[in-house]
């Protein structure tokens, strides 16, 4: 009898949502492949082999540091001490990296407390929280990643533009400067780049994450070269150039000092000025939020989680140690620059550490390599959360192209979705002009995967038992706080429009999407509360001055009883409610219980009718017999 009733609701925990969906999308339970073992099917018809194939090293670490290196480690490390000086740029790196800290907390809590499907924070927050929460939180950290693709591409093509564009100086193209500049050249560069993501995407996502290991090395190489050209390179001067507005050229006149204790102290203090890039004065939240975007990579490992063998296991131990490694870099590399080179250096030339390496090429290699794997890998986690949307039906007909995968498992035309608006957010033209709005997203979705742990935590559910024990409600607290504060100090209106459009689609979902049997936060929250206040309910204490009536009302037929229904509902004034019912017949006589079968359509009853009453059924071999039973079980305390 145990077996019977608990194990569909386990069962379900994986299948996707079996009714009618959202945007006119009608769902059977033979097209969606009820059963957690369902095999995946592919858009030919053929099963997909198992997709987990990927350990803690390769599946975890390496695109998490790759993502977390980006292209703030080469292209904007000087952008940040130049405009923030040293002290505020180290507060920034403490201050990020402490949020993230208590994310990753509770990511490691969820991660462990089961079993992990493909789509990471998606699934995570959705079979936590229930399919409202999930679906508006999935497709916004969805449509983060997006923008963070589109912002790896537009670094990407700075870079490229930094070495082969056309000076501004002549109008004759020389050497290796052969490639023209300009918002639209920028967005045509960005659209090859993003063709290239694509391909590479469309393979699958086990041949980038093997190249990506032989990225890391190159990473690490371009890495070691910079600390050893800060010993190894002489002191030099440089003459900057910008073309300014109009026809004006501006030259800057730069140096690099080599280890100096003068320009670390000139370098000590914030600076903030012009932009180059965007023509606007920098503040302590623009630069922030550039700075922020090296942070947004905390989850490359859990968006991998349907290609994990052991996602449990390995999403915990490989975040941890690839933010603990990408913390010491960030903070090394600060305290180098900033001993190293002038503030004019470092504001007017972001791709300054080519110019001081003992071979220029080293970073240069590494400042591609970075930026290329970060946008395939957040083109892939993007793919991956969107084909887990598509797979749940929340969103109906738009999505449901999504949900085809290849005959390796690959969601190629999640792909193509991500790749679509990805070639959008380009149009920006310039990185600095998406950061804050890529951070605002990752910032929203941190606080929502916090605000999971921190329900599952005060729910005090049984079935929440995380191996990883190193979190509290304190610390799931702290890190939605720390979220929102960060969010509207960087952009407050970007900050609101995000909540808006998360409320809203918190709202569609509500009103449209079917019933899931994932399970509600919200009921198991409830029933703790009650369960507290019930306790507290003592009957010693009750005085006639606070008297309540408390009805039963025995109904044999409900369709004849409406009216009598709604008539003793208005009788209650605030009390007691309850429809009684009494089913004939005999228990051991039985193959099940009659009873339970009808709750659903009682309650079913009671919304109908908009009466605020509880439903009490029993199985009796009489009608005075059981509701002598119903009159003792009844009641509150």
């Amino acid at each position: 009898q145990v077996d019977r009733f608990f194990s569909p609701t386990m069962s379900n925990e994986r299948t996707p949502l079996i009714t009618s969906g959202v945007c006119g999308l009608t769902v059977t339970a033979a097209a969606c492949g009820v059963g957690s073992d369902a095999t995946p099917k592919s858009g030919s018809g053929i099963p997909s082999k198992d997709p987990r194939k990927l350990n803690t090293f390769f599946g975890v670490m390496v695109p998490t540091i790759l993502s977390m290196f980006s292209i703030v480690l080469f292209l904007r490390t000087g952008f940040v001490v130049g405009h923030a000086g040293l002290l505020q740029g180290l507060l920034m790196v403490i201050v990020a990296y402490t949020i993230i800290s208590l994310t990753i907390l509770s990511i490691c809590a969820i991660s462990t407390n089961g079993a992990i499907q493909g789509g990471g924070a998606y699934y995570m927050i959705s079979r936590s929280l229930g399919p409202e929460f999930g679906g508006s939180i999935g497709l916004m950290f969805f449509l983060a990643k997006v923008c963070a693709c589109g912002e790896y591409v537009l670094g990407l093509v700075e870079a490229i533009l930094d070495i082969f564009g056309s000076d501004p100086e002549s109008s004759v193209s020389g050497g290796v400067r052969v490639l023209p500049q300009g918002y639209w050249y920028t967005v045509l560069y960005s659209s090859v780049v993003l063709l290239l993501c694509l391909l590479v995407c469309l393979v699958g996502a086990h041949i980038y994450s093997r190249t990506a290991f032989v990225i890391l090395l190159v990473v690490t190489v371009s890495l070691l070269s910079i600390f050893i050209s800060a010993v190894a390179v002489k002191p030099r001067d440089f003459v900057i150039t910008h073309q300014g507005s109009g026809n004006q050229t501006l030259h800057y006149n730069a140096s690099y000092t080599g280890f100096n204790a003068t320009t670390l102290r000139s370098n000590l203090g914030s600076g903030y000025s012009l932009d180059y890039s965007t023509n606007s004065v920098m503040s302590f939240a623009t630069v922030f939020a550039v700075m922020f975007t090296s942070c947004t990579g905390i989850m490359a490992g859990a968006n991998m989680s349907g290609e994990l063998k052991t996602p449990s296991v390995s999403i915990p131990k490989g975040t941890i140690v690839a933010v603990f490694y990408t913390f010491t870099v960030y903070v090394l590399l600060f305290i180098l620059v900033s001993a190293t080179c002038d503030r004019t250096l470092l504001i007017q030339d972001y791709g300054f550490l080519q110019k001081i390496n003992i071979w220029p090429p080293f970073v240069t290699i590494g400042i591609y390599c970075a930026s290329l794997s970060a946008a395939m890998c957040a083109m892939i986690g993007a793919s991956r959360i969107l084909h887990a949307l598509a797979l749940d039906h929340l969103f109906g007909l738009p999505l449901a192209p999504a949900a085809i995968t290849s005959s390796s498992g690959n969601p190629w035309v999640a792909v193509l979705y991500t790749w679509g608006l990805a070639q959008c957010v380009v149009f920006a033209g310039q990185l600095n002009a998406v950061a804050s709005l890529v951070t605002v997203f990752y910032l929203l979705a941190y606080a929502a995967v916090d605000l999971a742990c921190l329900a599952l935590e005060w729910a005090s559910a049984p079935n929440f038992r995380p191996t990883f024990q190193l979190f509290s409600w304190h610390t799931c607290l702290l890190g939605i706080l720390s979220c929102l504060v960060m969010m509207f100090v960087i952009n407050p209106v970007y900050s609101s429009g995000s909540i808006v459009l998360l409320l809203l689609l918190l709202l569609f979902l509500h009103y449209r999407s079917p019933t899931s049997s994932w399970g509600y936060i919200s009921q198991a929250l409830i029933f703790h509360q009650v369960r507290k206040y019930l306790l507290m309910l003592d009957v010693r204490k009750d005085h006639v001055k606070f008297w309540r009536p408390q009805v039963l009302l025995m109904v044999a037929n409900p369709r004849s009883s409406c009216q009598l229904i709604l008539f003793v509902n208005q009788l209650k004034k605030g009390g007691l409610f309850v429809l009684g019912h009494v089913q004939l017949g005999d228990l051991d006589a039985l193959p099940s219980d009659p009873v339970q079968q009808q709750y659903n359509f009682w309650l079913s009853l009671v919304d109908k009718l908009g009466v605020k009453a509880f439903v009490d059924l029993t199985l009796s071999l009489s009608v005075r017999q059981g509701t002598q039973h119903l009159l003792r079980i009844t009641g509150l305390g």
